[in-house]
């Protein structure tokens, strides 16, 4: 189990950019998969976008174009910049990670909120 950090939500107007970042602690190696998933109230939590260690990527349909994931791998830490940000973007954001693709479970951070005024 590691324990994962996130930062940079916020309060953004319509059109604009925000980053957010999640560092892992606890993990002696490299985490096989970091990402990042959404959720407003009374929706699913929805996978935004997701990382491996060999560079295979995810990025969900409905931020295809305007979000953008990366990760230092040796550091555990992956970030999600997010731009051309709009309304229907508000919600809490979760860093999760997959130690490794033989293992189901899955981490998750506390989350952060994102906040897209129009």
């Amino acid at each position: 189990q590691v324990q994962l950090v996130e930062s940079g939500g916020g309060l953004v107007q319509a059109g604009g950019s925000l980053r957010l970042s999640c560092t892992a602690s606890g993990s002696d190696s490299s985490i096989y998969a970091m990402g990042w998933s959404r959720q407003t109230p009374g929706k699913h939590r929805e996978t935004v976008a997701s990382l491996t260690t060999s560079g295979v990527t995810f990025i969900a349909d409905s931020v295809k174009g305007r979000v953008t994931i990366s990760r230092d791998n040796a550091e555990n830490t992956v970030d999600l910049q997010m731009t051309g940000l709009k309304p229907e973007d508000t919600a809490v954001y979760f860093c999760y990670a997959k130690i490794s693709a033989a293992r189901p479970d899955m981490d998750w951070g506390q989350g952060t909120q994102v906040t897209v005024s129009s």
